[in-house]
């Protein structure tokens, strides 16, 4: 709107009150919609949040929980999935499986305030590969659109208010099981979203570990890769100026053009038994680190004079039980300046010297001693939330000092279906947002309030 001259005879004796008043005016709507983005609060629409970095910017959030303990808003029944929830424009996503009478994935959506289903769907389909609790991948929300991508390779876009856009069967056209290509635990690594196209890590034939599609239509642009597929989600870097897609696959840690697939760069990272990295590669400044049960730490170098990438170091333990450095298997660990913080084979919490991998220390209070025992991490400000996999979320201070516990609280029971060991666990990846955090685990799906 064109703001319009002030009629003459407000433009002498009463100046100084107009300009007060419009001063007035002003700061009240700066407060106003200062007040309205907190109110607002922020979305977490993709794997590890807005900047897929595990990082939680929201402003108004408790220090520590009350005393009398958290209550759940609002509940749901859901049925078994390894993928964690997403919220963006006050809709929650997730997904789940259904094993009888027949087997289907499932696509739902509900209001993040009430826990009202807004909408869901249901379609065949037929496991065949181990872990069989359900889908792996959070859905990604981009533009008023939701894609999902289900265990066996079904990938699906909706309309964030409902309606199927379009689907393609990504195992059939791309020959995974045909070609017996097919991840052990599945297709798991999250849809990424980079201007026009959705980039995937599916194991398909003929050169594509790594494919991107028409993110309005699901069409092929690109295809990258003759590596076996790893379950690590990638992600977006800058190199020289330029967006490197990051891709960790059960072969190497390679960087792509996002927009044309072209490999800049390529380090053999070869597993021992059979690709099981898991966990998201992680960045500072120009260090790239992955971490992997059986292999082992790998830091790199990323060049800034061009996208290229060097190993700094690499280090690996014995045996998944005699680890060095760290060997996470679920867990992405996280970059702290001169430090990294992870969480190992057994559930050690351990923190290294990064341009090293040396251990500065070891702690096994964030979570019990067993194999694959998990912790997901997430930053906020000087603290970092931690949600460990007996549903136990932690609120605590990372340093090389050592591992300062702040306050802990049980949110939601483990269940047996991921796992039948130890009374089950709680494996899926928490969405905080809204000033809330939002869980599941194989029977229900609930949101917290952490606002102060």
């Amino acid at each position: 709107m064109t703001r319009q001259p002030l009629p003459s005879r407000f433009q002498s004796s009463n100046k100084s009150t107009i300009s007060l008043s419009v001063l007035a005016v002003f700061l009240f709507t700066l407060a106003a919609a200062g007040f309205a983005g907190r109110a607002r609060g922020d979305d977490w629409p993709q794997w590890r949040g807005v900047h897929r970095d595990g990082v939680w910017r929201e402003e108004g959030i408790i220090d520590r929980f009350p005393a009398d303990g958290l209550k759940a808003e609002w509940r749901v029944k859901i049925r078994p999935g390894y993928s964690g929830p997403t919220v963006a424009d006050h809709r929650v996503f997730i997904t789940d499986r259904q094993a009888e009478p027949k087997q289907t994935e499932r696509v739902m959506c509900f209001d993040a305030k009430s826990g009202q289903k807004q909408w869901e769907h249901e379609y065949a389909c037929e496991y065949k590969i181990s872990y069989e609790a359900g889908p792996r991948a959070c859905v990604t929300i981009d533009d008023n659109r939701a894609y999902s991508l289900g265990a066996m390779g079904n990938l699906l876009c909706f309309d964030v208010g409902g309606g199927l856009l379009w689907s393609r069967d990504l195992n059939e056209d791309y020959e995974i099981s045909a070609k017996r290509r097919m991840p052990i635990w599945g297709i798991a690594a999250a849809p990424l979203v980079h201007k026009d196209l959705l980039i995937l890590q599916i194991s398909g034939a003929d050169g594509a570990c790594i494919v991107a599609l028409d993110k309005k239509s699901g069409e092929e642009e690109w295809r990258a890769l003759r590596d076996r597929a790893s379950y690590s989600a990638p992600i977006i870097v800058q190199q020289a100026g330029k967006p490197v897609v990051v891709c960790w696959t059960g072969d190497s840690v390679a960087g792509l053009n996002p927009d044309s697939g072209e490999v800049y760069w390529r380090v053999p990272f070869a597993p021992q038994k059979m690709p099981i990295g898991i966990a998201t590669p992680v960045v500072d400044r120009n260090r790239l680190f992955v971490t992997s049960f059986y292999d082992g730490a790998l830091m790199l170098k990323l060049h800034q004079d061009k996208p290229s990438a060097d190993q700094m170091w690499k280090r690996v333990g014995k045996s998944e039980r005699e680890t060095d450095a760290l060997q996470s298997i679920i867990s992405t660990p996280v970059f702290a300046g001169d430090h990294i913080f992870g969480c190992d084979s057994y559930g050690e919490l351990r923190c290294l010297v990064a341009a090293s991998g040396d251990r500065v220390w070891e702690d096994q209070t964030a979570t019990p001693r067993n194999r694959w025992s998990n912790i997901h991490f997430v930053k906020r400000g000087d603290h970092y939330w931690l949600f460990n996999e007996r549903g136990e979320l932690i609120i605590a201070k990372l340093s090389a000092a050592g591992f300062d516990e702040i306050d802990r609280a049980k949110l939601i029971s483990p269940t047996r279906i991921q796992l039948r060991r130890r009374d089950g666990v709680c494996w899926a990846h928490p969405a905080f947002a809204n000033r809330s955090v939002f869980i599941r685990n194989d029977e229900e799906m609930i949101c917290v309030s952490l606002a102060k």
